[in-house]
């Protein structure tokens, strides 16, 4: 792979929103990941178009969350390529690795807020981070605007995680995640837990987000009815690669044994209908 200088335009987000819309946001070759004896990934290929929503699904073990934190420079793979918004993911250079950081946004499974701060002080973790010239009242009101953008009510912003139920702590991780108006977000499990009108309700906020933002959204899910809801394009992970990258019509039709009775299995059939 050609090596990748970090943009020299002091706002990364606007030179990654003026690339072309036809290179993939993502691009992984060749990945490995490995613990110990175990093999996770191997050879695995993929490609995130900008824009889009990607699902991403496969049976427990098939290393979902390890290829997210692959992509995001938390684990360094075993071996192969990953480019992340037009730089090298894998590089140690800290030019690099902040142009990735201010260009994504995070929601992990739990929400991962930090329980002895409010909601705005955790949205404002970031923008302390990468603007802390900027004065508080102001941090303070770019907090409660993506808290509003979440879908929270604007008191939530000075209630610590304890206080709110589970569905307005992963609001709160999302309003978090979108601290940085990053055009990219991964989401993990992100209706785990969640009653089924509440994990709708979540599903439609993603898809309004995107559309209202123009983000690319990288989905790691169990849940069914959010991939035939808002995934534009859903990856599955078997064999310790992906196997298929298409629309859910189509996965429907590929012949692999987890493949069929993922999609075509009771629950599936319920979700689709």
């Amino acid at each position: 792979m050609q090596e990748h200088s970090t943009p020299a335009d002091p706002n990364p987000a606007r030179e990654a929103a003026d690339e072309g819309a036809s290179e993939p946001i993502i691009r992984i070759r060749g990945l490995v990941n490995r613990f110990g004896e175990q093999t996770v990934h191997e050879n695995l290929d993929l490609d995130v178009r900008r824009g889009e929503i990607l699902g991403v699904v496969g049976g427990s073990g098939t290393g979902k969350s390890v290829l997210m934190r692959s992509i995001l420079g938390l684990r360094k793979p075993d071996a192969g390529q990953i480019e992340v918004l037009g730089v090298d993911a894998r590089s140690d250079d800290s030019r690099v690795r902040k142009h990735i950081e201010r260009n994504t946004g995070v929601l992990f499974q739990d929400g991962a807020l930090f329980s002895s701060l409010t909601v705005g002080e955790n949205v404002q973790v970031p923008l302390k981070e990468y603007h802390g010239q900027l004065p508080d009242s102001w941090r303070y009101e770019l907090a409660l605007l993506k808290v509003k953008l979440a879908g929270l009510p604007a008191d939530a912003i000075d209630k610590l995680p304890s206080q709110l139920s589970g569905g307005m702590r992963k609001r709160a991780g999302l309003a978090r995640a979108l601290a940085m108006d990053p055009p990219l977000l991964f989401l993990d499990e992100p209706t785990a837990g969640l009653d089924p009108i509440g994990a709708a309700a979540f599903d439609h906020l993603i898809r309004t987000l995107q559309q209202a933002l123009g983000l690319t959204v990288f989905l790691i899910t169990h849940d069914l009815d959010t991939l035939y809801a808002i995934c534009d394009r859903i990856a599955v992970l078997a064999d310790k690669r992906v196997i298929a990258v298409g629309p859910v019509a189509e996965l429907e039709r590929l012949d692999h044994p987890w493949v069929q009775e993922y999609f075509n299995g009771p629950r599936g059939r319920a979700a689709r209908a």
